[in-house]
């Protein structure tokens, strides 16, 4: 690769990186191109972004985007997005497969501006995403009205009973 074109990449990257909530780092060795191509067609649905990147040029884009604390060796596979718990829950969810077990595995990550390991990458995961959260606010706002109408209708049907 030329100098320039690797110049260009690690712009690319850091420009990618730079406000991410979270970057997951992985282990891929031993998947299959069509397994890497299901990783990424689960990771697009989410809004997260998938990609292989030599580590040499990973550090120096992880270091321009001013996150530190990643020691990057062997063969890895980085997932990143704004939404922290989309992120976890694709790397996990993919890690957990029967299928992918023992191929990809989570090393670590960068969370909400710090290093995290595998147990905090995890912890993420199992948070309900951004929809359930508000699905479950809107259900939480609408409790007191739908409590209100249902002691309405049984004091409609009570008055009814009376008369």
């Amino acid at each position: 690769m030329l100098k320039s074109r690797k110049a260009e990449l690690i712009a690319e990257l850091s420009e990618s990186f730079e406000g991410k909530a979270a970057v997951i780092v992985c282990d891929y060795k031993g998947l299959t191109v069509s397994q890497l191509e299901t990783l990424r067609k689960s990771a697009r649905a989410k809004d997260v972004k998938v990609q292989v990147i030599k580590n040499s040029l990973a550090t120096i884009a992880l270091s321009n985007a001013k996150m530190s604390g990643l020691e990057l060796k062997d063969t890895n596979i980085f997932v990143w997005s704004e939404d922290v718990v989309a992120a976890a829950k694709v790397a996990d969810d993919f890690a957990s497969d029967k299928a992918n077990e023992g191929k990809f595995v989570i090393k670590a990550g960068y969370l909400d501006g710090e290093a995290a390991d595998l147990a905090k990458i995890e912890a993420f995961a199992k948070l309900p995403g951004r929809e359930e959260l508000l699905g479950m606010l809107a259900a939480t706002w609408m409790a007191p009205v739908a409590n209100f109408t249902i002691g309405l209708d049984a004091l409609r049907k009570k008055k009814e009973e009376e008369a």
